[in-house]
């Protein structure tokens, strides 16, 4: 059976996946679907790889990280139970990738990388999940929209309460205004109503 490979390249980042076809399901002699292993070279980084746990853990943390850095919101996504985990940096525009060995002893392996080395490795990420020759069946969740609260969230709470604030206090402001100056003379007074004459019936003249 013939071994497929296929490269996915950016200016800063390379992905190379190989595998073979499932037979059992009548795949194309060019498909993927079985993957055997994968490759990632990012620029001033060691080459990494490894199973297809570990490529589907990095689509799963990576692509909706670099969604909410979009949106300009800045999360970790990953944990103590993914092989790849990535969070955002000190720095705005740099981002530290964590990648786990599946075996023991082996420490983590942590890269910095800056948003344009993100954003070359997204697109090669992207490239392999709309391939119509990979034909593996992906388990990681499927995108999904910002909720409301969390598209709120990313506005500072002293820019959401700024224009609420301010708006009471001027109010408060003219409130206190009002009850310091003093009305002006007489205009406590009211004016004295003239008694009105009933109209009397006028009398024909005699004839």
């Amino acid at each position: 059976m013939q071994k497929n490979s296929y490269r996915y390249e950016q200016t800063a980042a390379r992905l190379v996946v190989e595998g073979y076809p499932d037979l059992s399901a009548s795949q194309a002699a060019d498909a993927i679907g079985i993957l055997s292993s994968w490759k990632l070279q990012l620029v001033g980084a060691p080459e990494v790889e490894g199973t297809r746990d570990h490529l589907e853990s990095m689509m799963s943390v990576v692509m909706p990280y670099a969604r909410y850095r979009l949106s300009g919101i800045g999360r970790g996504f990953g944990g103590e139970s993914h092989f790849v985990c990535i969070q955002p940096v000190e720095s705005e525009h740099r981002h530290q990738l964590e990648l786990r060995s599946s075996r023991e002893g082996v420490q983590p392996l942590q890269l910095t990388i800056d948003d344009a080395e993100l954003a070359d490795l997204v697109r090669c990420l992207d490239r392999l999940r709309l391939d119509e020759r990979i034909r593996l069946n992906w388990s990681f969740p499927a995108d999904r929209p910002l909720t409301r609260q969390e598209i709120a969230d990313r506005i500072p709470i002293l820019r959401r309460m700024g224009a609420p604030l301010l708006g009471g206090l001027a109010l408060a402001a003219s409130l206190a205004i009002a009850l310091i100056i003093p009305l002006p003379p007489g205009a406590d007074e009211t004016p004295a109503t003239s008694e009105s004459t009933p109209d009397l019936p006028s009398r024909e003249p005699e004839r």
